[in-house]
């Protein structure tokens, strides 16, 4: 489910065009303003950046905003890796407007937490898409426990594995915002009733063009035939390149 076997990059666009429109925007937006360091930037930052005092304030689209936009180069690179290995199967299943709705959703639910439980002092900001994409792993939480018939059974080990290791980064590592990972992933295990409900597993004998059900095959990957000590090295390769970002960036490397 998370080995990507696209054989382009113009590929992976037209197959998962909300993820790749993510991605562009999180790359741009940290560019011009953090990069480039243009005056319009500056100002879209300040706009955009998540602050309780503000919110409180009623600047509520700063509930929002704060999802595209990143403090540092590991900052973005990060999520952005995050969102290419767990973004596309989501988007296949759920669809465009499911997915983008889904990932919002989370992200906004994680801000709202940060709102409630976070500091209301002027100088505490947050940006990050990290509550989005941890609302992401929560509906794959709710697919290994609830669902377990729309996701194979190494694709839940590889969830559950990363989920664990998440969780102890967001603890483990400085400057971390706590409330939207914690409250992003409660948002994605709410949102998942709702965005899967229509979604059945895969069967040859079920007609898509008469209807708007979207139909995944969970064992679909498996038809590639792609060895399981292949799909171990990729395990831990995923697990040791996250390893390592978040160790560069603790020892203040980006």
């Amino acid at each position: 489910m998370f080995i990507r076997t696209e054989r382009s990059l113009n590929e992976f666009i037209r197959f998962y065009p909300i993820v790749s429109s993510l991605i562009i925007v999180h790359l741009l937006l940290w560019l011009i303003i953090n990069f480039l360091q243009t005056p319009i930037g500056v100002q879209l930052y300040g706009w955009g950046v998540g602050s309780n005092f503000f919110i409180e304030q009623g600047e509520y689209w700063r509930l929002v905003t704060p999802i595209f936009l990143h403090a540092d180069l590991m900052h973005v690179l990060f999520n952005s890796f995050a969102l290419v290995l767990f973004g596309p199967a989501l988007e296949r299943m759920l669809g465009k407007v499911k997915f983008i709705a889904s990932y919002l959703g989370a992200g906004i639910i994680g801000n709202i937490g940060t709102y409630f439980f976070g500091p209301s002092d002027i100088w505490y900001t947050h940006v990050g898409a990290s509550g989005a994409i941890y609302g992401l792993f929560g509906m794959y939480l709710y697919m290994v426990i609830f669902r377990k018939d729309l996701i194979d059974p190494g694709s839940a080990q590889i969830v559950i594995t990363l989920l664990i290791i998440g969780v102890v980064m967001t603890f483990a590592r400085p400057n971390i915002n706590t409330h939207a990972h914690l409250f992003g992933l409660v948002g994605g295990l709410f949102i998942a009733p709702l965005a899967l409900a229509s979604t059945t597993p895969f069967s040859r004998r079920q007609r898509t063009h008469d209807d708007d059900t979207i139909q995944f095959d969970p064992n679909r990957w498996k038809k590639k035939r792609i060895p399981a000590h292949v799909k171990k090295k990729v395990l831990w390769t995923i697990i040791g390149i996250l390893v390592v970002l978040g160790l560069l960036n603790k020892v203040g490397f980006f």
